[in-house]
């Protein structure tokens, strides 16, 4: 369904998103954008994200910082480096116009003063939306996201929405369901509220732990 409104507000994006559908555009400098809503749905069950052994080893050794916010557009930009991307500038701009509304949220990962890595997403009631992520260096993504899904279950999150489900996903623990299950896990999501800036940000020792407790 194209849509043909000249100005879209961050309000009416964020309210598609409480809708179930979310924006895509053809390219990086495509002027209009279309709504999906996909018959089969990615999540990933917030206390079901999978933490390999391989993967908890580089997490220890890495040498990194993780932030949160700390520089929100730039991970939607490297997000958007690519050859194809459906990230246009206005979805873009309306993304940082979330971020400054507290509705937006990045998980950053830092080496030294290099940005490696990091995933974002919106946020609405009780879930995230997960919309994309990058890595310039080994595992920093999936690192992201082990930080993130355990930031999450920790604020009160209850649902994390990848949109679809990829092979890479699905190695994390990501599942797909259908559209009708999702739009009721999603109804339960917006009948409360959680902040992301509810708890600081887990220590490393926080994230693995919980590979102990789901293995």
């Amino acid at each position: 369904m194209r849509d043909d409104t000249p100005v879209l507000t961050p309000q009416m994006l964020l309210h598609a998103y409480q809708a179930g559908i979310f924006p895509m555009a053809e390219s990086r400098d495509d002027p209009e954008l279309f709504w999906v809503d996909p018959r089969q749905r990615g999540i990933i069950p917030l206390d079901q994200f999978h933490i390999s052994r391989s993967l908890a080893r580089h997490m220890r050794s890495a040498n990194w910082t993780i932030r949160a916010n700390s520089d929100f557009d730039a991970v939607v930009a490297a997000c958007a480096e690519r050859k194809d991307t459906w990230i246009s500038h206005d979805i873009a701009r309306l993304y940082s116009l979330l971020h400054e509304m507290s509705h937006a949220h990045s998980m950053e990962i830092w080496e030294d003063d290099e940005l490696v890595g990091g995933v974002y997403g919106v946020t609405t009631g009780t879930a995230f939306f997960g919309e994309s992520m990058f890595s310039k260096r080994r595992d920093a993504s999936k690192t992201a996201l082990a930080f993130l899904t355990t930031h999450l279950l920790r604020c009160g999150f209850t649902l994390f929405d990848t949109q679809f489900l990829t092979e890479h996903l699905s190695t994390l623990g990501a599942i797909e369901i259908s559209r009708s299950q999702y739009h009721a896990l999603l109804h339960d999501a917006l009948q409360d509220v959680a902040d992301f800036d509810a708890h600081p940000l887990p220590s490393l020792q926080d994230v693995l732990q919980r590979r102990t407790q789901t293995s």
